[in-house]
């Protein structure tokens, strides 16, 4: 079923140490996360989205330039989203795997390079969305930004990385800092194998 909560891969405190709390994940998937799914469900039932997979209801949905997209979009894009922003994340200590490494070198010059570039999308981003590490069409990395729940299916691109920028996101732990919290993500918080691991089935 396309419209389905997956559990944590981790414990709600896993990442507390890390700094993302548990009353952070415990409002972020237990709530939001969870309503994206059940929103969902509820709007494609009795349509021709119904029973479709995930990705492909939020690429037949997707609205390019609109200003508000429509609601099946916006909860099957968001489930998307946080279906693999928790896959991305991990307790335990993550080392960048060297292909991955020397791909992000040859694409922005340096691993520092790309946490600058990748910072700076999330925080340029205005009002909610996500920034991204994409794999391109033409198979080049890249740093993204979306607004809302738009992401890098609506663009045949693929997700390498996302970090969700709305505010449920973060104001908990960081308040208004976003760019404290994008730091702290790409420092902590990201599973840098699960990130290699999509660059390999890219």
């Amino acid at each position: 079923m396309a419209f389905e909560l997956p559990d944590l891969p981790y414990a709600h405190d896993a990442l507390a140490s890390k700094g993302m709390s548990k009353e952070t994940l415990e409002y972020h998937h237990d709530i939001h996360h969870k309503a994206y799914a059940d929103n969902g469900a509820k709007l494609v039932a009795g349509t021709e989205w119904e029973g479709k997979p995930l990705e492909e209801i939020v690429k037949g949905t997707y609205q390019a330039g609109a200003v508000a997209q429509s609601g099946i979009f916006n909860n099957a894009s968001q489930l998307w989203n946080h279906n693999q922003f928790w896959e991305m994340m991990g307790p335990d200590a993550s080392t960048m795997p060297g292909e991955l490494e020397s791909r992000l070198v040859d694409a922005f010059g340096s691993v520092e390079k790309f946490k600058e570039d990748f910072s700076a999308a999330g925080a340029g981003q205005f009002g909610s969305g996500w920034a991204w590490l994409v794999v391109d069409t033409d198979g080049t990395l890249k740093v993204t930004k979306t607004e809302n729940g738009v992401n890098p299916l609506c663009f045949n691109q693929t997700a390498l990385l996302g970090c969700d920028v709305w505010e449920h996101s973060y104001y908990i732990d960081f308040r208004n800092k976003r760019p404290a919290y994008l730091a702290n993500f790409l420092d902590n918080l990201v599973n840098w194998e699960n990130v290699a691991e999509r660059l390999s089935n890219a």
